[in-house]
């Protein structure tokens, strides 16, 4: 049975002057905090995702247009931290969990049916990002279990394996990733041959693979780190250029070793000397040096490759894509999905 279709209202963020485009807010009303964001060409529109808590999954076949909400069985309340779409019926998402909560599922036909393509009965697992490099070829990646963060592959789109434990990297006591928005472990370079993935706890780091996961070289990087909530909740990059972003979700307001940038493929970081309001759980690259992050406090464009930030809106989001033609599309608490438009910075 199809599942019912859910009309989204568009509204102003906020009075903008005429000449700039004005930002707009599709929300639905669920009850769920949106994390995952994605989307997909087929038939010259775009196909979006988004997927949340409370076992929500929501489709747009038309560019947000119209919306479904989409049904896994037995799924009603798992987490879903990410997505990633292909054309017009290919999706995977996952679901977040110790205890056999971390899931990976996939669907062939725009969500009608889905299957489970992993689990696992460790106790201790828990999936925290899903990267595509296509349809078919993806990674994933765990907490550690043992010392050692379990990465999974998949090269046919059906079936999942972890990869072997002496080629996974290690990891320090208590360290982790952080699942907010799906974009601690990301693809990079000409043909996403580079994974890298980011961690908070002990230390805030940026592992590195150029061989498909074979071997990893780890760098310790200045964001802000010490506890369990501190640490780099994503990465993103263009070029041979990363920026992270991050903080301590449970002291927001800290703005302090927040955001951070390399120019050289990971190897060494930068602090921005201008950081974002507060802690952001996302950033997406926007443009010729043009980076936007956001977080629970708003929004915060650069526009010099993250040396300094600036404010953008003050709405809270947990996720943030980058739809082309400079459109951005930014998901949050409440079910609310925004499409963010060229506007002017906030004084």
């Amino acid at each position: 049975m199809r599942a019912p279709t859910i009309t989204l209202f568009l509204f102003s963020l906020f009075a903008i002057p005429p000449q700039a485009q004005t930002p707009q807010v599709l929300t639905s009303g669920i009850d769920t905090s949106l994390r995952g964001l994605s989307a997909s060409s087929a038939n010259n529109t775009q196909i979006l995702y988004a997927t949340g808590n409370n076992g929500v999954i929501l489709r747009s076949p038309d560019a947000g247009k119209s919306w479904t909400r989409l049904h896994i069985d037995n799924a009603d309340t798992a987490d879903f931290r990410g997505v990633q779409s292909f054309g017009a019926n290919i999706a995977y998402v996952f679901s977040v969990g110790t205890d056999n909560k971390s899931h990976i599922y996939k669907t062939s036909d725009a969500g009608q049916t889905w299957s489970t393509q992993y689990s696992d009965p460790r106790p201790a697992f828990f999936l925290d990002g899903l990267a595509c490099r296509d349809e078919k070829t993806c990674f994933a990646i765990s907490d550690p279990i043992d010392g050692k963060f379990p990465i999974l592959h998949t090269e046919d789109g059906e079936h999942w394996t972890e990869l072997p434990k002496d080629t996974e990297p290690s990891a320090l006591p208590t360290e982790g990733l952080f699942a907010a928005s799906n974009s601690s472990l990301i693809l990079c370079g000409p043909n996403h041959n580079d994974i890298f993935f980011a961690t908070g706890g002990p230390a805030a780091r940026v592992f590195h693979s150029h061989d498909n996961a074979r071997s990893w070289t780890v760098v310790t990087t200045p964001i802000l780190s010490g506890n369990a909530s501190s640490g780099i909740f994503s990465i993103a990059c263009h070029g041979r250029t990363l920026v992270a972003v991050g903080g301590d979700y449970q002291n927001p307001a800290a703005t302090k070793s927040i955001a951070a940038y390399s120019t050289d493929m990971g190897a060494t970081w930068h602090l921005s000397d201008q950081s974002p309001a507060s802690f952001r759980s996302a950033v997406t690259y926007a443009g010729p040096n043009t980076w936007i992050a956001v977080g629970t406090t708003g929004a915060d464009i650069s526009t010099d490759n993250a040396a300094h930030w600036a404010p953008l809106t003050h709405e809270n989001a947990n996720a943030i894509l980058a739809l082309g033609s400079h459109q951005f599309l930014t998901a949050g608490p409440k079910g609310t999905i925004t499409k963010l438009l060229p506007f002017k910075v906030l004084p």
